[in-house]
């Protein structure tokens, strides 16, 4: 490739389809939308990779119109953005989770700015996704993604992405998944505290001068966190299986 050949009109358009290819991505996937990382530096990477994976482009396929890089450039954003989603599915079981242990914990009330999604989340949701980034990282998952999107080069053609039937139906599949497993996951404190109410019922009962508030409820939120402590290794382990399903229903791309 000479430099006539880089900044002829094919591969400048390239080279921006492939900029907005990674720029939906950090937007979306789990790891890189962090709120805490600024938009410019978001926006710095997403440069800074299309330069990487510059020499792997393959040649543009789409005919240089305006209207056809504007869809192009559509393509590109919603092949991020799908990505993320399936890939925002799968951490979302955590966070789910967290939010029921939070309710039958009294801790729903209990609520803070999340800095990962931005928004109003119980204190153990946060807690949860916390720990499940590191554990995200300690597996690699932002190595993965740039090593999909390295794959997807070859396979998906920059501007040649299409939705597909398949996507929706596993969209749809995936999100009944998500209620599924995050309940699963909080079960043994929801188990434990129904037991709980009821041991507390019949103290109640037996004892009138037995007080719920002062206490029954600190002991069920001591016992809420030992089963969350003892759990929480077998919560990541969940963690881990469902990205790693997420990513492997990634292959469908190729």
């Amino acid at each position: 490739m000479s430099w006539i050949e880089v900044f002829s009109d094919t591969y400048v358009v390239g080279f921006i389809l492939l900029f907005f290819r990674f720029a939906a991505l950090f937007m979306a996937i789990p790891i890189f939308s962090h709120k805490g990382i600024p938009r410019t530096v978001k926006a710095s990477m997403a440069f800074f990779f299309a330069i990487v994976f510059y020499s792997s482009m393959p040649p543009l396929e789409i005919p240089i119109t305006i209207p056809s890089i504007a869809i192009a450039i559509l393509g590109e954003l919603l092949f991020g953005l799908v990505i993320g989603v399936i890939l925002q599915i799968a951490f979302n079981v955590i966070t789910f989770a967290g939010g029921i242990i939070s309710f039958m914990m009294g801790f729903s009330l209990a609520s803070a700015i999340d800095p990962i999604s931005g928004v109003s989340m119980p204190i153990i949701s946060q807690f949860l996704s916390l720990m499940a980034l590191m554990v995200l990282f300690s597996m690699d998952m932002h190595h993965w993604i740039l090593l999909f999107i390295g794959e997807s080069l070859q396979h998906v053609p920059l501007g040649g992405f299409m939705m597909s039937e398949n996507l929706f139906d596993y969209i749809i599949q995936a999100t009944s998944n998500m209620f599924l497993v995050g309940f699963m996951i909080a079960f043994p404190i929801i188990a434990l505290s129904w037991l709980a109410d009821v041991i507390f019922g019949m103290l109640m009962k037996t004892m009138p001068q037995f007080n719920l508030l002062v206490i029954g409820f600190p002991i069920k939120i001591m016992v809420s966190f030992v089963v969350l402590i003892a759990t929480l290794g077998a919560t990541m382990l969940i963690l881990k299986l469902q990205m790693q399903e997420a990513f492997n229903y990634l292959e469908m791309f190729f």
